[in-house]
């Protein structure tokens, strides 16, 4: 089990959360649930609605689409973003290859989190913004 500090360094690196406060991050890291998934196993399925990110405490996983491996993601990377904000169908399969440690949060959750801390709702916003005009300068450049 990761203690609270590396969940709060975890949470950080993900791109909606990046510019929140420690005090931020301990609240969306108070509504997170720890999950913990052998090798092999399924966590996320391509086409199927979502409503749940997750951060890679510990362990590795693949990412594929089309049945094609894309990317490999450990410790500090993140998946499922976009699924805490509108549900929609998920863009790729993630599968375990190790053990792996996860925080999951939960739509509702985040959502919630969205409504009660004051300011929380801008700055992912404004996150969502700046991942937007990153992916456009990467895929237009």
């Amino acid at each position: 089990m990761a203690n609270r500090g590396e969940y709060l360094e975890h949470l950080a690196t993900v791109p909606l959360l990046r510019s929140c406060s420690k005090r931020e991050l301990e609240r969306v890291a108070q509504v997170a649930d720890e999950v913990q998934l052998e090798a092999g196993r399924t966590v996320i399925t391509e086409g199927l609605p979502g409503n749940e990110c997750y951060v890679v405490i510990s362990g590795t996983a693949t990412v594929s689409r089309a049945g094609t491996v894309i990317a490999t993601v450990g410790a500090g990377d993140h998946f499922g973003e976009l699924s805490v904000l509108d549900g929609g169908p998920r863009t790729a399969t993630v599968t375990a290859t190790s053990d792996v440690q996860l925080l999951v949060i939960g739509r509702r959750e985040f959502t919630a989190l969205l409504e009660d801390v004051p300011g929380l709702n801008h700055k992912v916003l404004v996150n969502l913004a700046q991942w937007v005009r990153q992916l456009d300068e990467h895929v237009y450049g």
